[in-house]
């Protein structure tokens, strides 16, 4: 947006702590599974309370089988008993030997609820998990879940809770499936996992976007292929005159990685003034969570300094008119010389319900701090059904109000331009850059910063550049 966010507000968040722990396979029962098609799941917990802040489920699955088993096929269910009927959950990979960014989870209703169970936890794995020969096991997979609204937890009534459990062992009050056939355990009675009857809650969650920005230049087909689109029509925001020049935006090495560099330079003029973007094509995140390591510059590479400079990570929809409330926007925005009335750096976190452009009116809240933040930044924004949360390295800089929620889709968006030409009015040549070093986007989860980087280590980790499984809308 072109003008200084009007409102803010911030709270405290919680912090937890996961502690790490594991243990030996035990030998498998005689009854396990078929030799030809198996699997053995064991199972501990490192919240052994009969309440906690969360539940924390700890699982190893072993191929019992005489063939190697895809991982992507398999599925584990872990049943409990809802804390309220409104009640819901977020799940959470803290550790995984195949990488959290391998693990998913998503919550689910049982069509025969029981006095220990009414909703399950569903862990699976994409394509990044590999395979899993015979006789191996996964390693560790240490998850947790919690409420949405950090209510503690009952776990003593929740059909696969052990307490006593602090080691593995096998378990058979966990189910796992193996391409659609429960091949483990019993679920709670009248439960079939493999009843196409059985919702899911939420639908889709869990599906990500990441892109490492591993390319040659604003022409490799590879980031079009990928959902790319790099700015080269007019418009604004900006100075009058200014063009958005794809040129501009290129490729560098940096600490080992590849970043993407955004320039914006100017002489002085609109005409003279050079503004870079990276967009995504199609308009389909919504709720979620959002992450990017961004380099912000407080001086710039060559030529004076002073000008009214935006850098920018964030998300957007079209106002379709004026004050429409369907809008939606979600920005980090660096100002490292001031402007919109500021008269030095500034950040600001803002979360948009609508404007007017003629004449200027905005409802939005923001969060700001007046300071410098020159240099890498892991910024992170999450949304769910009640608040908007934004992180900068880890620490909590804002929650923004349930009524800003975005009601349609939106882009993913990375953009540096001028405010105006009054921070200053010298001729000479001067240019800014802007680096972004990755981007992640995961469908219908609240991660933790904690979480985000877990994710992006265990794609990099894992040799994957990119992955895209959201949906189109």
């Amino acid at each position: 947006m072109t003008n200084r966010p009007t409102s803010g507000r911030a709270r405290l968040a919680l912090a937890v702590a996961v502690v790490l722990g594991g243990g030996a396979l035990t030998a498998l029962p005689a009854q396990a599974a078929p030799a030809a098609d198996g699997l053995a799941v064991q199972y501990r917990t490192s919240a052994g309370g009969a309440t906690a802040d969360q539940a924390e489920p700890w699982f190893k699955v072993r191929n019992t089988g005489s063939s190697t088993v895809q991982l992507s096929q398999v599925k584990i269910r872990y049943y409990f008993k809802a804390d309220s009927p409104n009640a819901s959950y977020r799940f959470a990979c803290s550790w995984a030997v195949r990488g959290c960014a391998a693990v998913t989870g998503t919550f689910g209703t049982l069509g025969n609820p029981t006095a220990t169970a009414d909703r399950y936890l569903e862990v699976g794995f994409t394509s990044a998990a590999g395979t899993l020969a015979t006789g191996a096991d996964t390693g560790d997979l240490q998850l947790r879940f919690y409420q949405s609204n950090w209510q503690t937890l009952r776990q003593s009534d929740d059909y696969s809770f052990d307490g006593a459990r602090t080691s593995y062992a096998n378990w058979d009050k966990v189910t796992a499936q193996l391409a659609g056939a429960t091949v483990w355990g019993a679920a709670p009675q009248g439960n079939d996992p493999t009843d196409p009857t059985d919702p899911t809650d939420p639908p889709g969650g869990g599906q990500t976007l990441f892109d490492d920005f591993d390319y040659a230049s604003h022409t490799d087909p590879a980031i079009s292929a990928h959902g790319w689109s790099v700015r080269s029509n007019s418009g604004g925001p900006g100075v009058p005159g200014a063009t958005w020049d794809p040129s501009k935006v290129t490729f560098v090495s940096a600490g080992g990685n590849t970043v993407m560099n955004l320039e914006t330079s100017t002489a002085g003029t609109g005409a003279s003034t050079t503004q870079t973007e990276v967009l995504t094509k199609s308009v389909k995140f919504k709720d979620g969570t959002y992450a990017a390591r961004v380099k912000f510059a407080d001086v710039p590479r060559s030529g004076p300094d002073g000008d009214h400079l935006v850098q920018t990570f964030f998300t957007i929809n079209d106002l379709k008119a004026p004050m429409a409330d369907d809008y939606a926007e979600y920005d980090f925005e660096y100002l490292p010389n001031g402007g919109w009335g500021e008269p030095a750096n500034i950040l600001y976190t803002t979360s948009w319900e609508t404007y007017d452009p003629d004449p200027w009116q905005a409802v939005n809240q923001h969060s700001e701090q007046r300071s410098s933040y020159a240099g890498w930044h892991d910024l992170v924004v999450t949304i769910d059904g009640g608040a908007i949360t934004y992180y900068v390295d880890g620490q909590l800089f804002g929650t923004h109000d349930a009524q800003y929620l975005p009601e349609r889709p939106m882009s993913i968006n990375f953009n540096q331009w001028l405010i105006d030409l009054n921070g200053q009015t010298s001729t000479t040549w001067r240019a800014y850059d802007q680096q972004v070093d990755y981007v992640l986007h995961v469908k219908d989860r609240v991660l933790t910063p904690a979480e985000v980087a877990a994710k992006v280590a265990g794609y990099r980790a894992a040799g994957t550049g990119f992955v895209d499984e959201v949906p189109a809308p």
